[in-house]
């Protein structure tokens, strides 16, 4: 059963993509361990690190494709998820810190201190222990995914609505980190962190680990993402897609396949936000911001929804754009990021990647066809010589 399913994700160009990301997973650490700082193959930390958020934000872009490109649910909620797996990391990185902090208490982080907190929270308990943390990576996300989805799919909240009900969600959440009294490090967040694992953090083979991890688990999500998709389930869900009404008379719970999807993107989503903070050095309830989460439709807009290569591809390009665009000209980013979703939904409504798809099914369809058509021509009877 479980060989059945793994060769379901098998796909020719799932297999070329992975094998993409696991050859960056080890040549980009190896140039930048391996290879001296003159050398012009050599990928600084710096550079390695901002590749290692990129990664992050494609599993973020694989997640919500989940769920709106082969359920139809367009969650403009998905960066809280992202933001609780997160701050879970989050939270242990601060334990990690211990006395080394700015007031010397073993227990307590600094913040804690500062707004005269006198002992740990009962939710911080566990966080000094790295499966536990790990643990909470998956359980957090997931739990409000579910306990969100149970209501909101038996109550048959579709469309925009829902899509309006995630970013209520997210934005709610954004105000409550921002309160001092949640515990959570309030408009400054979490950061200052020392070591994960034992391992500084700063040190340049740390980050090229966690760069390493982040292509690790694209690659896996990726592979489980096509497993489930190219399975009986996945044909299940994108009738679900397309035609929810058809799905229910035929006896399918129509609720249970979108809670399942949405419980399993919100997995993936704490996964990217657990690999994501290490490498960039802070967790803040900006992350919560429903922005942020606009911004990942963008990205899987751009890519191309329900091709699974495609976010990934758009999260890449995009805020590799990002990047490029604040430094050289930062008063346009946001102008040139709203022109480029309302050209690609003009232009290229499938994204790149569906784009390319389609041309290439059509390109097949007229072969076959032009192979058709000279098939009969060479099989017609020759005409009889008149006696």
């Amino acid at each position: 059963m479980i060989s059945a399913f793994i060769f379901r994700a098998l796909k020719g160009h799932i297999l070329a993509t992975v094998a993409v990301i696991l050859a960056a997973a080890v040549l980009v650490p190896a140039s930048n361990l391996l290879l001296p700082a003159d050398y012009a193959l050599h990928v600084p930390t710096y550079v390695m690190s901002l590749m290692g958020k990129y990664l992050c934000y494609a599993l973020l872009a694989l997640a919500l494709d989940l769920v709106w490109g082969y359920c139809g649910i367009l969650s403009l909620g998905h960066g809280a998820f992202f933001a609780l797996g997160g701050y879970a990391m989050g939270m242990y990185l601060m334990r990690q810190i211990g006395s080394r902090g700015v007031y010397g208490n073993p227990d307590l982080p600094d913040f804690m201190v500062f707004l005269n907190w006198k002992e740990l929270p009962w939710f911080w308990y566990g966080f000094d222990m790295f499966p536990f943390a790990m643990l909470m990576v998956l359980f957090v996300p997931s739990l409000l995914a579910f306990v969100f989805g149970w209501f909101a799919f038996r109550s048959r909240v579709n469309g925009v609505y829902l899509s309006i009900i995630t970013q209520a969600m997210t934005y709610a959440l954004m105000l409550a980190f921002f309160r001092n009294d949640m515990g959570f490090g309030g408009n400054n967040g979490l950061t200052d962190y020392k070591e994960i694992l034992g391992f500084s953090v700063q040190a340049a083979s740390t980050r090229a680990a966690l760069f390493a991890l982040s292509a690790l688990m694209l690659a896996l999500c990726l592979l489980i993402a096509s497993a489930v998709v190219n399975s009986k389930f996945g044909k299940v869900l994108v009738g679900v897609r397309d035609a929810e009404s058809r799905v229910r008379f035929l006896g399918f719970r129509a609720e249970n396949i979108k809670l399942f999807t949405f419980v399993v993107s919100a997995m993936f989503a704490g996964i990217a936000g657990a690999l994501f903070v290490p490498q960039v050095g802070i967790i803040n309830p900006g992350e919560f911001a429903p922005a942020n989460s606009i911004e990942v439709v963008v990205w899987t807009a751009v890519g191309g929804r329900g091709t699974l290569i495609g976010p990934i591809i758009g999260a890449v390009l995009v805020n590799a754009g990002k990047s490029y665009f604040t430094g050289a000209f930062p008063e346009l980013w946001l102008f040139a990021l709203g022109g480029l979703f309302i050209a690609v939904t003009l232009f290229l409504p499938k994204g790149i990647v569906g784009t390319i798809q389609n041309g290439w099914s059509v390109r097949r369809a007229l072969k076959a066809a032009s192979g058709a058509e000279k098939g009969r021509g060479d099989a017609a009877p020759m005409p009889q010589a008149a006696e």
